[in-house]
């Protein structure tokens, strides 16, 4: 939560939170896992996204909730909430997809897909390509002019919700330039594969395009456009990333203070142990931190500051690393019982070093903001 939230967005955070513990509470995180191809549920995504979660990157005026230009602020907040339990569902790639068609040129075609994501009713990935996240690299695919339209080629990795969407909002390489593409997923060409994931409800796949040739109005940011509006994505993609993984660290916090409260050891409980005291209030002090270096991350990124890259890098180095350091710590003072498939731990775990590795690293969101800083 931010330390200065306005009135509806606690709102927002209590209804968010009772949401996901009355309909995918751990339990049920479990059997979507085992149960649910895609790892969630469509019908229960259509109920999330009448939450107004994916609108609120969307101006009011194309049926978005944005009219206060806090939507990345709101969204960062449902982003942490839906880390404290885990929580499966397309968040990060439609609310990318949402402001970036948004952003369109006025596209007929566009314009309906926007809608049928923001509704819920379709299900349209980022496609990026894993790698080429965070630094000023090319994306993996790339777009050459064909009569009309482009013919699009290369080999996508780790698409989040690649295999289960039903449009493809696809950044692509012109020679030096960078437009985005909206493509059918069932476009002659998209060749899709399923990965495995450490995440046990967040999928990703490999989409590889074989000559995927699509018309002239398929482009929905045109070349003029394309790479500010790719940086805008990432900033915006890290950021809900990160605060998922801040929700995660601060709910495995919480359970491991109630379990060194009520667990006793030679007729003590563990939260007496100095020792332990000073390894929670080193895991709280990462923990505050991390809220700041997201929030921060918000604020810059909302406002378009000169300095938002700077921001968005340094959240994800700090949190990337804490979030993952906090959580083991954690299993360590669970004990034995900590690393059981049983205790839900793992799953908090998995998400972290999920969220610690894609979007780039931490090692590289170091490198990153030396280079940005002129080191």
């Amino acid at each position: 939560m931010r330390f200065d939230a306005s009135d509806e967005q606690q709102q927002l955070q209590v209804i968010t939170r009772r949401f996901l513990e009355s309909t995918v509470p751990l339990p049920t995180v479990r059997l979507l896992a085992e149960k649910a191809p895609a790892g969630f549920d469509r019908d229960w995504w259509r109920q999330a996204a009448g939450l107004g979660w994916v609108s609120l990157l969307v101006p009011e005026a194309l049926g978005g909730s944005d009219a206060a230009g806090s939507g990345l602020a709101d969204v960062a907040i449902v982003a942490e909430e839906r880390g404290r339990l885990v929580s499966p569902g397309p968040l990060l790639p439609s609310c990318v997809a949402a402001w970036t068609l948004a952003e369109a040129q006025p596209n007929a075609s566009a314009r309906s897909v926007l809608d049928a994501t923001v509704s819920g009713e379709t299900i349209c990935a980022w496609v990026l390509g894993e790698r080429h996240s965070w630094l000023d690299a090319p994306p993996a695919v790339r777009a050459v002019t064909r009569g009309s339209g482009l013919e699009l080629s290369g080999l996508a990795r780790a698409v989040e919700s690649g295999a289960d969407a039903d449009h493809l909002l696809v950044a692509v390489q012109m020679v030096d330039r960078v437009a985005h593409v909206l493509v059918p997923a069932d476009s002659a060409g998209v060749y899709r594969e399923r990965v495995g994931s450490l995440d046990l409800v967040r999928r990703h796949a490999d989409l590889r395009f074989d000559g995927v040739v699509v018309a002239d109005d398929a482009v929905v940011i045109a070349p003029d456009r394309g790479r500010s509006v790719l940086h805008q994505q990432t900033a915006i993609a890290t950021v809900i990333q990160c605060a998922e993984m801040t929700g995660a660290a601060g709910r495995v916090l919480e359970l491991t203070l109630e379990y060194a409260g009520a667990r006793h050891s030679f007729g003590r409980p563990l939260a007496s142990y100095q020792v332990l005291k000073h390894r929670f209030a080193d895991m709280k002090l990462w923990l505050e931190a991390s809220l700041a270096a997201v929030e921060g991350a918000v604020k810059a990124v909302a406002r378009g500051d000169a300095g938002a890259a700077e921001a968005v890098s340094a959240a994800k180095l700090y949190v990337g690393r804490r979030s993952t350091d906090l959580v083991q710590d954690c299993i360590q003072i669970h004990g034995g019982m900590g690393v059981t498939w049983e205790h839900d731990l793992h799953l908090y775990l998995r998400r972290v070093t999920t969220g610690r590795q894609l979007m780039g690293s931490p090692a590289d969101h170091a490198l990153h903001l030396a280079s940005l800083l002129g080191l």
